[in-house]
């Protein structure tokens, strides 16, 4: 994901695959309803980190930091992608030591 309305969208993903209403996940979080839902639609100039990091401890995801431009074995790409779509997860990837 590169973009606020990339991970806004996964989010929701999430939030979805999990049956939770945005309401349930904003008052869990701390934040407004309509903050998340102008989050979630990309609608939103900013997303603090607080916000998402409370969002996503609600939402029981977590977020990885993938170098731009690394890329992984197929395998592990084939993993990742198994693993997104089993779980609906914001970001999961098998970690990357060193260069490929």
């Amino acid at each position: 994901m590169q973009t606020l309305q990339e991970l806004g969208a996964a989010v929701a993903l999430r939030r979805r695959h999990l049956g939770l209403k945005q309401a349930e996940v904003a008052q869990q979080a701390g934040i407004s309803a309509e903050s998340l839902s102008r989050f979630e639609r990309g609608r939103s100039g900013e997303f603090g980190a607080r916000k998402l990091l409370a969002v996503l401890a609600v939402l029981d995801a977590e977020l990885d930091l993938i170098a731009a431009g690394q890329s992984g074995t197929l395998d592990e790409l084939r993993c990742e992608r198994a693993q997104a779509n089993a779980t609906g997860a914001v970001l999961s990837a098998v970690p990357r030591t060193g260069p490929r």
